[in-house]
């Protein structure tokens, strides 16, 4: 249960992502800044935390080894994901992104074939709860059509189901290239890093098309990067490294995303003065809940199961 706490923890830090984001929305700030500013932040914090343990030399080496996988899956894994993700807060409330956000999990088994070049089993005990994760998102986007357009509700769905393959396509692909070369830090820092290129990109349409960003929003950019970009993806990676040569456990540990949407929708009730969804999204937000704790019962009952069966083997 380790892991799935941490990645719990880490849930509750990366909800602040999705409460500002949608504050600088409804302020008047552009996606885009909101999106790039975070990793211009992150880059010299994640620096001085891995300077400070003096690791900072295997990262500029790994990224000189491998290069152009660094910055296709860095890309990947934070452009891709984090870009369409703040980009869908323009059309929908905080809670309503990180609900739909939650697809990530499904994507995350579905993707195994596809990236395992040893164990290539779906889990489909995962995948089959996840379809509970699913119906509670649909629940939830049912309210959600109901009070904007239909292209709002398009705009919404398009980017994060390309936030959702992204992240855990991303993180996965990055674990198995470093392979347990670098820790967990070094390989965000790492990440970073090589996706500056598509941030820089990013900035420079912000410029042309908004203009620069506002003190105020670069204040609360400054904020995410602490506690999303830097405490919560420190505390969710870790999770994964725990558990990343067990399929079962893994699908565990990205399932406590799940509870990115309940504190979300408190901090946004609380901090914003957002109305309470409705019955209908309140029974689409238990069902997505009640998915993270199917899949950590599984995920116990798995390891028990395996204990069990070595016991046998050795006795």
């Amino acid at each position: 249960m380790r892991p799935i706490l941490i990645g719990l923890l880490g849930a509750l830090f990366f909800s602040f992502a999705f409460i500002f984001n949608r504050s600088m929305e409804l302020a008047g700030g552009s996606w885009v800044w909101s999106a790039s500013i975070r990793f211009f932040f992150m880059l010299p914090m994640l620096l001085l935390l891995v300077s400070f343990r003096r690791n900072i030399t295997p990262v500029f080496l790994h990224l000189k080894k491998y290069p152009f996988q660094w910055i296709i899956w860095s890309t990947v894994g934070f452009g891709f994901f984090y870009a369409p993700l703040t980009f869908a807060t323009i059309y929908a409330p905080g809670w309503l992104v990180a609900a739909t956000f939650q697809l990530n999990i499904v994507a995350g088994s579905l993707l195994v074939p596809f990236i395992n070049k040893k164990n290539r089993s779906i889990p489909i005990q995962s995948v089959i709860i996840s379809i509970i994760i699913i119906i509670g998102v649909f629940l939830m986007q049912i309210e959600h059509a109901d009070n904007v357009p239909i292209e709002g509700v398009i705009l919404t769905i398009i980017p994060l189901l390309i936030s959702s393959i992204s992240y855990p396509l991303g993180n996965r692909k990055m674990m198995q290239l470093v392979n347990g070369e670098l820790n967990t830090i070094q390989r965000i820092l790492g990440m970073t890093i090589a996706s500056l290129p598509f941030w820089i990109i990013l900035s420079i349409y912000g410029i042309f098309s908004f203009g620069a960003p506002t003190q105020h929003q670069v204040v609360q950019t400054f904020i995410v990067a602490v506690f999303s970009g830097v405490i919560a993806t420190i505390l969710f990676f870790y999770a994964t490294e725990l558990v990343r040569h067990d399929n079962h456990k893994l699908a565990g540990v990205e399932a406590t995303s799940s509870g990115e949407v309940l504190f979300a929708l408190l901090g946004e009730i609380i901090f914003l003065g957002a109305l309470l969804p409705n019955f209908t999204s309140f029974i689409g937000i238990t069902l997505v809940i009640f998915g993270i704790i199917l899949h950590s019962i599984i995920s116990t009952l798995i390891d028990r199961r395996r204990l069990m069966v070595n016991r046998q083997r050795f006795s």
